[in-house]
Formats: structure tokens, C-alpha cells, sequence
């Protein structure tokens, strides 16, 4: 039912936020263009006939005033909804979108930047708080092997076995992070290959899922918000992924909301996490029913091409994952904004 209904739809939002947001690709403008990115998503998701629920937006740190947690998108949350909506259709959603994942990378004009959300049920994605997570994300022939508390050489030895590779095959994407320099040492220690991304870890992970993308492996710590739409998306694609919240602003080491190591436990508790060193997977995260992800590429990425604008038009190349059909769909759009005097068949 979730995707039958809102399946194009989801993919229409994304691919609005990724053209809004190239607008300004390349001009060093970062808050401006996940400005332009946010609105034009929360736009398009309101002409959608649902009660959605934002539980992972811009952010508590942003104390963002468009798609900030909480807030309810659709058509069925206007005033008049009744005029809309039927009671006994309307269906209650929870949404986790990072509308311009990798600010930076657009603003340079560098690969990796996509707009990307995940949907699912009502109390089908876990809400994660601004923190950070430690997150291990592989194919899925590793998918049950690798256990995110051993160490890493351990994991690359069995990740290898699993593969059917030696370690040096192996590359690993790794936060450019001075956090991660004892973990950087310790992969090449053990043999492996080291790529190193400034930003964008949802793509990392969704790399990981697909062979032929020369990325065997995400280690190290990223943001918690992206952890849960990761996992939305690896948990259809049936790769391997695990997660453990970072509460330790010493360990982060920069970032992270929250005093101390105490008060953010106490945070986390109050938020009904009752074990906050618990390790998490994919089905943990995204437990719902049936969960949706879609991405759209801003920039050029390993998976996707980047928004492409000719003269009264663009063209946007998006990926939507169902657990309900168990399909990736890639889906290529031309979009006629204006009176396009051309219109390319080919990329």
C-alpha cells in the first residue's frame, strides 16, 4: 500500500530538492543551497495525501524552522483536512530526509552529494537523536558475519573470506576525521585500501550494497540522523550494516550536542533508550513494516549521476528502495521547467 501510494512521489521530492539545491553547485554557498534544498522538499511533500511526521530533519542543532523534528508535512495536516482526507484511508507516516546530504560537496562543486529520505509506517524508523553512531556497513555476502565490536582487521579478515578476496583487495571508506586516525592506521595495517570522503556516508554505505562500485566497506563515525536513512535504504538492499550510538563528546571530539558524557546519557534514557551502548542493525532502525528510501544525485556520485540543467529543462537520475517489491529502482527524469528548445536522449 505505502509504495503503490507514494512511491512516485517520494522520488518527485527528492528529485525537486537535488535541482533546487544545484542552483547554487559550485558557488560556495552551502546553508544557501540546503536552504533552497529544504524548501523545496517540504513544498512537495505537503501536496502529498498523508499525515507525515518529520522524525529526523534538519536538525536540534539548527533549530531549523522548516523540517525540523516534529514538524507534520502532507495534505491531511492543513486545517481543512477534512475537505482532503478520509479518515479511515489516512495514512500516518514517520520521515527521516537529509534534503542536501553533503552541504560542502555541493558548495565546492566536488562528487557525492545527493538528496536523499526514507519513509515508513507510524513508529517504523527509529528516532534518533543528534548524536553520533559508529557504523559498519558491507555487501551483503557479509551480511550476519561481521560484528561491529571486534576490530576492525578482524572484520577485514572475515569480510575477505566472505568475498572471496585477500584483504588488500579491499577498500573501505573512511570519514576524513581526526577521530578516525587510530582506525585509518589500523585498516592499512591490515592490509586494506583507505578511501577517505569528506563528506556524504549515505552513499558510502549504499555503495556497499551494489558490486562494481569498488567500495567493500564503511567504517567509523558519522552523524546519527544518517545512520537510520543508511539503514532504511541497506535494509532492503540486503547489505550488512550496524550501528552503536556515540554519547562521549571526548570521543567525537567535536560537534556533538549534549555537555557531558553523563548528561547525554541521561538524554538518551529520557528518550526511552534504555541501553545506550546497544548495538543496532538495519531491521533495528528501519523496523517497520515496509520502508522506502529514494535518493536523487545533486552532484555526480559512484551511483548516480549529478543534476545535468540545459536551457528550459534538467535532468536528474534518482534510486528508490522498497522493502515491500524488494527492488532498486535507478530512474532517469527529464524535467521540462520551461519551453526546452532540445531534448537529449542520451546523457
Amino acid at each position: 500500500m505505502l509504495e503503490k501510494t507514494l512511491g512516485l512521489e517520494i522520488i518527485e521530492v527528492v528529485e525537486q530538492a537535488a535541482i533546487a539545491s544545484y542552483r547554487l553547485m559550485g558557488k560556495g554557498q552551502k546553508d544557501e543551497a540546503d536552504q533552497l534544498a529544504v524548501t523545496a522538499m517540504r513544498e512537495r511533500m505537503n501536496e502529498m495525501n498523508m499525515r507525515g511526521r518529520i522524525v529526523i530533519g534538519e536538525g536540534e542543532r539548527d533549530e531549523a524552522p522548516q523540517l525540523y523534528i516534529g514538524e507534520e508535512v502532507g495534505i491531511c495536516t492543513r486545517p481543512d483536512a477534512k475537505e482532503y482526507c478520509n479518515p479511515d484511508e489516512l495514512m500516518e507516516i514517520d520521515i527521516a530526509v537529509d534534503p542536501c546530504e553533503g552541504t560542502n560537496l555541493v558548495a565546492k562543486g566536488q562528487e557525492g552529494s545527493m538528496a536523499v529520505l526514507a519513509i515508513s509506517e507510524k513508529g517504523g524508523l527509529f528516532a534518533a537523536p543528534d548524536f553520533y553512531m559508529n557504523k559498519l556497513a558491507a555487501p551483503p555476502a557479509a551480511r550476519g558475519q561481521l560484528d561491529i565490536r571486534k576490530s576492525p582487521t578482524k572484520n577485514l579478515k572475515i569480510l575477505a573470506k566472505c568475498l572471496d578476496r585477500s584483504v588488500e583487495e579491499l577498500v573501505v571508506v573512511v570519514m576524513d576525521r581526526s577521530r578516525h586516525e587510530d582506525l585509518i592506521k589500523e585498516i592499512r595495517e591490515a592490509g586494506a585500501r583507505v578511501r577517505l570522503i569528506k563528506d556524504g556516508d549515505i552513499s558510502a554505505a549504499l555503495s556497499c550494497a551494489f558490486t562494481g562500485t569498488n567500495v567493500h566497506a564503511l567504517m567509523g563515525i558519522g552523524a546519527a540522523p544518517e545512520g537510520v536513512i543508511s539503514a532504511a535504504a541497506m535494509r532492503s538492499l540486503g547489505g550488512h550494516f550496524q550501528a552503536q550510538l556515540i554519547y562521549d563528546p571526548e570521543v567525537v571530539k567535536t560537534g556533538l550536542i549534549g555537555e557531558s558524557k553523563e548528561k547525554n546519557i541521561e538524554r538518551l534514557k529520557s528518550m526511552g533508550v534504555k541501553d545506550p551502548d546497544a548495538v543496532y542493525n538495519a531491521e533495528d532502525l528501519a523496523r517497520g513494516e515496509t520502508v522506502l528510501f529514494a535518493a536523487c544525485g545533486i552532484t555526480p556520485g559512484t551511483l548516480m549521476e549529478g543534476v545535468r540543467l540545459f536551457h528550459g529543462g534538467a535532468r536528474t537520475q534518482s534510486l528508490v528502495v522498497s522493502s515491500q517489491s524488494k527492488t532498486a529502482r535507478f530512474v532517469d527524469t527529464v524535467h521540462m521547467l520551461d519551453q526546452p528548445k532540445e531534448m537529449q536522449l542520451r546523457p
